[in-house]
């Protein structure tokens, strides 16, 4: 029992009724009701047998799990035959899915005055579980009413924010009211293992859920809390301090919303930071990073604020560990930007801050330092400095890249494993998260950014230790760092010396086959085509010819049970493939698990560093006289010897650019659904070119420059050259997770601040953003964003289909979608009373940021494409995708329509179009 500080409290049961396991792959919970094989609008008949493959006879019952007074969870099947699944179908026959549900009860005060107060509301942890929802205890309410889904904290992150729950019904004044608790609970092997590596023949779930009971402080004491935002020290972003002055000069102070909205038509409850300021006596100062955007917390939010050390201040004596800032906060009231000065409040947060001595040719200590993206989004990295300073030339640093679960951090072992160097720096970054994006998009560049980071900490104040800014790299990871280094590498190949990567997987589907999945039993081979193909960026394997004449070290433990030995094995071989005298070298540890502390602190790997890392700065450059850059992203992707693809001719397939050079600058190349290239003649030399049969005339590219473009005028399948290609069109990005690359604060959209099904689906992305990526994002009404509130980064669009917001947005960006009653997509309305929309434009023709549309005919169809919001990988969300009540049960086989746009050209002014090749609809 837990009792709130006004005489709420709430109890839930630690008995739980359990339906499973149902054969699932590894994200189709996203598709598939959360609840599935149940219908929440119907009572639960715990009598009832539901299909099951992996059940003898082909069906399972309920059963029943009990928790512990702490909330742990476990939960198996021994009764399944799982050694006679696994035999055939591997890993794959292991993950399933589970349906829970319990009971609580909410108990009201004793006091009177308390009962007539706004609602409270639950504060809810759901560790290692998908997704939950509470629902009225009365299940003849079912009918009507709409389940809203909360995604629990599956990876167990470390700094996941609070995670507040409202009642579906309120609870009542004068007796307990009973309320249902409904868990989704999937079994990953990414997340629990192998059932052997704990000793077990059953895989067991294990997963934590408490519910706690937050309640508002009487009206007739004050019209706010205390103190409504409280500071999130979890959330803290903090350099380290060396010689009594910050490494870096970020600093981001976590900020958590407990007020309450107490009206459902106000918009109380809202707050905006005014100012935040260390006394004068402290020594320091700060600013805001943005100081045009108005910092905004809505009612439960975790917000950061990113603020910036002011260079020239004050030394801070290292008996000092707390920095006082203090920050003055305002009501919101019905967007008005600001309020009465009386109105304000100021309160005092203590920051900790740590003291390092500097490093020596014997000592150190690793470095936590900062940096900030796009003025919002404060982020945390490590680095382990070099023995000396540069002499004869800086060595390029390490990209240390973590395993999947590692907090870099609170936990030390990562460094302490890294092999520290002479003359080159060990670069720790944090991905985001410790689970991040697996190291794709938004977490690779997350690394990038790091390395550009430390280059700007190093120049101003140790100088004599600083690297160029456009230094090559030697990618080093482990595990899904392994695989990240695979990832990183192999998209940017420009940008790297060398990789080492160890125990690494090939990629996702590679790891976990699909095999179980229940989509594939449903599902138009077409559909599946075109929903895969969002996981084609991903796919390591595929993108290998970009390392084939770079080194590489592929480490891996032959007694592995977490990635099995096999992946390192074919990927090397692969690459291979490409180029048989590659310069890569795999060493299968025998005898050794997935991690030994000797992994990559050894002779070996070090030998390997030396080697590669031994040529000076003014070295020749090699010679590559044939090689072959394999594109799926533009964006995402970089050059290769100065060779760069802008554009595919059909975004959603892999894009090949073969290239031969001769001794003399001749170049002949094969360009493979390609369809914009461009050449840097300062890494490349072409003096004759001749490309698909056709020889160019590029003229003296007095630029440094080579532009060459597929001619599609007058039906030309040739190609030319241009002097410049001045509209550089953004391309399609091929999936909607593109939302997450965020170089601002990302704009979330709904009709009004007001209480609403979209406020609640904003706040829900809002946490899960926070809490799986460490983004934050803003919530705005569509009237504030038509009059220019809005930050200029990625927009999320919730509703507001009929604004003049959401027409504006759809004509800047030449998108073939638009809304007469119900969205239609050129010709084909989408008017099913259960779809939800999800579409990806761009904010303008013009621009590289997006705006992704979660839009719906009901609530049920907000609920559905909420889900598919893509906050994890393996999820089969390209750029545009239409759903209805028919995924609750058969996943991506319910889909009413999916694609990836088409090319953006010169021919149609940059327009993300409808790509009839790579579009499906029913």
């Amino acid at each position: 029992m837990d009792s709130g500080p006004r005489g709420w409290h709430v109890e839930m049961s630690q008995e739980w009724d359990v339906l499973g396991p149902i054969p699932i792959h590894a994200r189709e919970q996203h598709f598939l009701s959360p609840a599935f094989p149940l219908d929440l609008s119907k009572n639960i008949d715990l009598t009832r047998t539901y299909p099951s493959a992996y059940a003898d006879g082909g069906y399972v019952s309920w059963s029943k799990a009990s928790s512990d007074e702490h909330g742990n969870l476990k939960v198996s099947h021994p009764n399944i035959r799982w050694e006679q699944l696994r035999a055939t179908e591997g890993w794959a026959a292991l993950q399933h899915h589970n349906v829970l549900r319990t009971y609580l009860t909410v108990y009201p005060p004793d006091s009177t005055q308390e009962r007539i107060e706004a609602d409270p509301r639950l504060r809810v942890e759901c560790l290692q579980g998908a997704y939950f929802c509470i629902l009225p205890g009365d299940e003849t309410t079912w009918t009507t009413h709409i389940s809203e889904w909360h995604m629990g904290n599956v990876y167990a992150l470390e700094r996941a924010p609070v995670q507040f729950v409202s009642f579906p019904t309120s609870p009542c004044r004068v007796k307990a009211t009973r309320y249902q608790v409904v868990l989704c609970g999937p079994y990953e092997i990414r997340l629990f293992g192998d059932p052997r590596s704990y000793n077990s023949e059953h895989p067991i779930l294990s997963i934590n859920f408490n519910i706690s009971i937050d309640t508002p402080p009487l009206l007739g004491t004050t019209p706010y809390l205390a103190t409504p935002i409280l500071h999130a020290p979890a959330h803290d972003v903090i350099p380290d301090f060396i010689y009594g002055q910050p490494f870096s000069s970020t600093l981001g102070i976590g900020l958590r919303n407990v007020d309450f909205c107490r009206n459902t038509k106000s918009t109380s409850g809202w707050w905006t930071v005014v100012s935040a300021a260390i006394p004068p006596c402290a020594g320091l100062e700060l600013s805001f990073c943005n100081p045009l955007t108005a910092i905004r917390l809505a009612p439960t939010q975790t917000h950061i604020l990113t603020l910036e050390f002011q260079r020239d201040s004050g030394l801070i004596p290292t008996d000092i560990t707390e920095l006082p800032v203090d920050i003055t906060i305002s009501p919101f009231h019905d967007e008005s930007a600001c309020s009465n000065v009386d109105e304000r409040q100021i309160f005092r947060v203590n920051v900790p801050i740590r003291h390092i001595p500097m490093w020596t040719s014997v000592s150190y200590t690793a470095i936590r330092a900062t940096y900030n993206l796009g003025f919002s989004n404060p982020t945390i990295f490590l680095v382990l400095p070099p023995r000396y300073p540069n002499k004869g030339g800086p060595k390029e640093p390490i990209l240390a890249l973590h395993g999947a679960g590692v907090d870099i951090i609170d936990q030390t072992f990562w460094a302490d494993s890294l092999p520290r160097q002479d003359r080159a720096w060990v670069i720790i970054p944090s991905g985001r998260t410790s689970w991040g994006l697996d190291w794709h998009g938004p977490s690779a560049a997350d690394a990038f950014a790091a390395v550009a980071a430390l280059h700007d900490i190093l120049c101003p104040g140790f100088v004599d230790w600083a690297y160029p800014r456009d230094t090559k790299l030697v990618i080093m990871g482990h595990s899904n760092g392994g695989q990240g280094a695979w990832y990183v590498a192999s998209r940017w190949p420009d940008k790297v010396k060398a990789v080492v990567a160890a125990a690494g997987y090939i990629k996702s589907q590679a790891y976990v086959p699909w095999t179980m999945s229940r989509f594939a039993h449903f599902i138009d081979p077409a559909l599946r085509a075109v929903l895969e193909t969002s996981l084609l960026p991903d796919d390591n394997d595929l993108f290998l010819s970009n390392l084939a004449h770079t080194p590489v070290l592929a480490i891996h433990g032959g007694m592995d049970d977490n990635v099995p030995p096999w992946h390192t094995r074919e990927a090397v071989s692969v690459l291979r493939e490409w180029n048989l005298d590659a310069d890569v070298t795999y060493h299968e540890e025998p005898g050794q698990p997935h991690w030994w502390p000797e992994a990559l602190k050894n002779t070996r790997v070090q030998a390997f560093i030396a080697r590669v890392c031994c040529s000076s700065t003014g070295a020749p450059k090699i010679k590559r006289h044939k090689f072959t850059l394999t594109v799926a992203v533009p964006a995402e992707s970089g050059p290769m010897e100065g060779w760069r693809v802008h554009a595919l001719e059909v975004p959603g397939r892999l894009g090949r650019l073969e290239v031969c050079e001769d001794d003399e600058g001749g170049v002949n190349v094969k360009a493979s659904n390609i369809s914009v290239v461009s050449i840097d003649l300062s890494k490349a030399s072409v003096n004759r070119l001749v490309i698909n049969s056709q020889s160019i005339e590029h003229g003296s590219a007095k630029a440094g420059t080579i532009w060459l473009e597929k001619d599609t005028n007058c039906n030309s399948t040739g190609w030319k050259a241009v002097d410049s290609y001045v509209e550089n069109f953004q391309q399609p990005y091929g999936r909607a997770q593109a939302i997450l690359s965020a170089d601002k604060i990302i704009d979330i959209v709904i009709p009004s601040l007001h209480h609403s099904p979209e406020l609640s689906v904003a706040l829900r992305i809002t946490h899960n953003l926070r809490a799986y990526h460490l983004l934050d994002a803003r919530i705005l009404s569509a009237h504030e964003a038509e009059n220019g509130l809005a930050c200029g980064g990625n927009m999320v669009v919730i509703g507001c289909a009929d604004s003049l917001l959401v027409k504006d947005l759809l004509r800047l960006s030449q998108s073939d979608w638009s809304h007469e009653g119900a969205w239609v997509l050129g010709d084909k309305k989408f008017d099913n009373p259960t779809s939800g929309l999800l579409f990806l434009v761009k904010r303008t023709s013009n621009t590289a940021n997006t705006a992704l549309f979660l839009q719906s005919s009901d609530p049920g169809g907000l609920e559905r494409v909420l889900r598919l919001f893509p906050i994890r990988t393996g999820v089969l969300v390209p750029d545009w995708l239409v759903v209805d009540e028919r995924v609750d049960r058969i996943g991506a086989g319910g889909a009413e329509g999916a694609g990836v746009w088409g090319s953006a050209s010169r021919s149609n002014n940059g327009k993300w179009g409808f790509n009839t090749c790579m579009s499906w609809l029913n």
